[in-house]
C-alpha cells in the first residue's frame, strides 16, 4: 500500500461518541491504578511509603501527588493522579488536533516515574491519559523501560510481557506502539533511544490507521499504513485496552527489581548511572509531551516535575571505555530492538 494514501483524519460520527458517564469512568480507574501500583511498589520496597498531597488546580480541576523517597529499593519514585479542564486549549494540543479549538477540555490520567538506588535496576515510567474536547476524545499513553546496565533478559520480559497484553485486544498494538514508542523516547541532540522502550500510543478514538502520531516517514507509520483497513474501534474497547496495560505494570517492572536489587555495585556503577540520568532530565524538560502539557495548563508544578532524579551529573565529552558492560548499553540497548523476541 502507498503510505501517501492513508491519512491521519478524526472523523466525527455517531459511533466515536465517548458513554455519558466516560469521564467518571476513567477518573475512578486512573485513581483505581494509582492505589494499585503505589500498594504493589511498596510491597516491593519493604521500607519506604508513599506520602501523598492533594491539590487543585485554580482554572478548574486538581489531583493527588503521592511520592516515595529514601526506600529500600526506590531513591525517589512518584506516581501522580490528575484531571483538569477548562476553556483555553494548550497549544500542544491545538497543533495536533485543530478541530478540537472552541470546546471545553477535559482531562485525566495517571503517571509514574521511579529512580531506584541501584544502578542494575532500570528507571520506569508509566503513563496513561484520557482527553475530551466536544466532539474529539482520545486515549493515550504507555510504559518504557530505561535501564543502565545492559540485561536483555529484563528488555526481553518487559516487552514480552506487555505484548501479551496488546495482543489480547489487536493482533496489531504491540506491532505499532512498540515502534512508536522507541520514536517518541528518542533524544534527537543525542542520537539515541531513552533506553530500551516499551509502548507509546496516543490519540486512539478509534479511527484507522492505529498509529496516529506527527511523523509519517518513520517506523511506526510506515508499518501501521502498510496494514489492512482497519475496523472501527468503539470507545469501551480502546477503555478496556488501557485498563489492561495499568494493571500489566507490575508483572512486568516487579520481577526485574527482585532480580537485581541485592546485586553488588561500587562508585563506578553509580556514577555511570548519574550521568545517564542526565538523559531522563534532558528528555523530560525537552521532548516530554506531559511536562509540556501541564506546564502550559498552569498544573501543579511539583506534581510535573517530579518525573526528575534526585541526583543526577554531566561529564563533558564521556564516552565509555570499549569492550564494557557500558559500551554494550550505547551499542546495543540504546538502538531499536526486537527485544519481545530476543534469543
Amino acid at each position: 500500500m502507498n503510505t501517501a494514501t492513508k491519512e491521519n483524519t478524526n472523523p466525527i460520527n455517531s459511533t466515536s461518541f465517548p458513554p455519558e458517564d466516560a469521564k467518571t469512568r476513567v477518573s475512578q480507574f486512573m485513581q483505581s491504578i494509582q492505589d494499585e501500583i503505589c500498594q504493589g511498589l511498596e510491597a516491593l520496597d519493604g521500607k519506604g511509603k508513599f506520602k501523598e498531597e492533594s491539590w487543585q488546580r485554580e482554572e478548574g480541576g486538581g489531583g493527588r501527588s503521592r511520592v516515595m523517597t529514601d526506600g529500600d529499593v526506590f531513591e525517589q519514585g512518584g506516581v501522580n493522579f490528575s484531571e483538569v479542564w477548562g476553556d483555553n486549549l494548550p497549544p500542544s494540543i491545538l497543533k495536533q488536533r485543530p478541530e478540537a479549538e472552541g470546546h471545553r477540555f477535559y482531562a485525566t490520567g495517571t503517571s509514574m516515574v521511579l529512580h531506584p538506588k541501584n544502578p542494575y535496576i532500570p528507571t520506569v515510567h508509566l503513563n496513561y491519559r484520557y482527553f475530551e474536547a466536544g466532539p474529539v476524545w482520545w486515549f493515550g499513553g504507555g510504559a518504557d523501560l530505561t535501564p543502565y546496565y545492559p540485561f536483555a533478559e529484563d528488555a526481553k520480559h518487559f516487552h514480552t510481557t506487555f505484548k501479551n497484553t496488546c495482543d489480547k485486544h489487536h493482533p496489531e498494538y504491540y506491532n505499532v506502539f512498540k515502534r512508536w514508542c522507541d520514536e517518541y523516547f528518542y533524544l534527537k541532540h543525542r542520537d539515541e533511544t531513552r533506553g530500551v522502550g516499551g509502548l507509546f500510543f496516543d490519540y486512539q478514538d478509534g479511527n484507522d490507521p492505529i498509529y496516529r502520531g506527527p511523523h509519517p516517514d518513520k517506523a511506526a507509520a510506515q508499518y501501521s499504513n502498510q496494514l489492512p483497513p482497519q475496523k472501527q474501534r468503539s470507545w469501551e474497547e480502546i477503555f478496556a485496552f488501557v485498563q489492561d496495560c495499568g494493571s500489566t505494570f507490575l508483572p512486568a517492572y516487579v520481577p526485574i527489581a527482585e532480580k537485581r536489587r541485592h546485586m553488588d555495585y561500587g562508585d563506578r556503577q553509580r556514577n555511570f548511572q548519574l550521568y545517564r540520568r542526565g538523559r531522563y532530565v534532558e528528555f523530560n524538560l525537552v521532548y516530554d509531551r506531559g511536562t509540556i502539557f501541564g506546564l502550559q495548563t498552569n498544573g501543579r508544578t511539583e506534581s510535573i516535575l517530579m518525573s526528575l532524579p534526585p541526583l543526577v551529573r554531566w561529564e563533558y565529552g564521556y564516552t565509555p571505555e570499549a569492550n564494557t558492560p557500558e559500551a554494550e548499553l550505547y551499542d546495543v540497548f540504546l538502538k531499536p530492538q526486537d527485544w519481545a523476541n530476543w534469543k
